[in-house]
């Protein structure tokens, strides 16, 4: 028992090493860099990300096997315990000389905003039912909002000093509520999202269109709750007599490629392309109420996982979840030609946040699966959306956009 107890303490020191060393805001610190740090190019940050990637990867499968064989009441041999070490240690000190040199790479920096508005749906919200700092925020939006008081809009309009900031973001919301009321299922009202806008208002990010396209509810559809067990195809359940949020009153089987690709049509794939035209309109009356602001467009950070399957933390079959993943690209690849032919700046969220999906480990995970509680930081989370981590790695990604381009 004293040996597992030590193993265990061991694997946990790897996974301190690898989870607590990810990259920080900037106002978090980073380690000091070297001269020879200072004068790296950009090419040689991309080198250092490559770096990363390789080492780290042998990082987390070394612990992953430790974990296992644990789990599995299996010896945990000497030089294991050694080559998990040496691995976590590589990884850590890649990712402090990669934040090192980011810092010391004298980005063109744009300072001086002075009235930055958020506008978007639950991933720019970053929602939370309750975590450390309590229910969620209520200074900018009711509290059925569910907006998470460390979102990344908070986390960069507090980077870069910003003085008036107005979050407009909010759970469930379309493009809709950008120019009406949007009703909440506590029975508070969110105005206008567009009400926050002003001429003198110089920064807006906007994170919209996965609800226009149905991708939230398309992705409920997946759920399996028998994880594959029950025939529904052959044995066709009953409707339930009461509606489920979301999923209405058929009981969750999966089978959502079937549903939407039933008769030779993608139906997703059609919502998200009707999806386009509503964002850019949003995008172009963003410009015409804020005409000297700066508006950039994020997509989603990555949630699911290109190869692979994880019923314990996402019962989807194998089938549905790499149709998710597909549709999940397309919603992307919507949102990114929807800022380019509105005239906005473009921020891809998604590229970055690879290999933080939601078959990942809780500590490596940006986005939560069917989980209630969240590790990312402390939370009750909200299924199938971005964590407290997750909100940090936009934050980072928002705030090096801005000051590179």
């Amino acid at each position: 028992m004293r040996t597992r107890l030590l193993l265990t303490a061991l694997l946990g020191s790897v996974l301190a090493l690898l989870i607590g060393s990810t990259t920080p805001l900037s106002a978090s610190g980073v380690a000091t860099e070297s001269p020879s740090i200072a004068s790296r190019s950009g090419a040689d940050i991309d080198e250092l990300r490559e770096r990363r990637k390789r080492v780290c990867g042998t990082a987390r499968k070394r612990a992953r096997t430790i974990e296992r064989r644990l789990d599995r009441g299996r010896t945990v041999t000497r030089q294991q315990r050694q080559r998990a070490r040496t691995a976590a240690r590589r990884c850590a000190r890649v990712k402090e000389r990669l934040a090192a040199a980011k810092k010391a790479a004298a980005p063109v920096q744009r300072d001086g905003f002075l009235e930055y508005v958020s506008l978007g749906d639950s991933w720019s919200a970053d929602v939370v039912l309750f975590d450390l700092n309590g229910p969620p925020a209520t200074e900018h939006a009711p509290i059925d909002c569910a907006q998470s008081h460390v979102n990344y809009p908070k986390l960069v309009a507090a980077e870069l000093g910003i003085p008036v900031h107005r979050d407009a973001t909010c759970g469930s919301a379309t493009t809709d509520d950008f120019t009406g009321p949007q009703a909440l299922p506590l029975g508070g009202t969110n105005a206008p999202q567009f009400d926050r806008l002003s001429p003198t208002t110089d920064l807006v990010t906007i994170g919209i269109g996965g609800n226009d396209a149905g991708i939230a509810s398309g992705a409920m559809k997946c759920i399996d709750a028998t994880l594959g067990v029950y025939p529904a195809d052959v044995l066709p359940l009953p409707p339930l007599p009461f509606s489920i949020p979301m999923l209405g009153s058929d009981l969750p089987v999966g089978g959502c490629k079937d549903h939407f690709t039933a008769g030779g049509r993608d139906l997703l794939a059609e919502q998200i392309a009707a999806a386009k035209p509503k964002v850019v309109a949003a995008i172009t009356r963003t410009r015409a109420l804020a005409p000297n602001a700066r508006i950039l467009v994020l997509d989603y950070i990555a949630a699911i996982p290109e190869q692979g399957w994880c019923p314990l933390f996402a019962p989807v079959s194998e089938e549905d979840l790499r149709y998710l993943y597909e549709s999940f690209g397309k919603l992307n690849a919507m949102v990114k030609a929807a800022a380019q032919e509105g005239g906005a700046e473009f921020v891809d969220t998604y590229t970055p946040t690879v290999g933080h999906d939601i078959c990942q480990m809780p500590h490596v995970r940006y986005v939560e699966g069917l989980g209630i509680v969240s590790l990312n930081d402390v939370a009750v989370a909200v299924p199938a959306h971005p964590n407290s981590a997750g909100a940090r790695a936009q934050a980072d990604i928002v705030l090096e956009h801005i000051r590179h381009h």
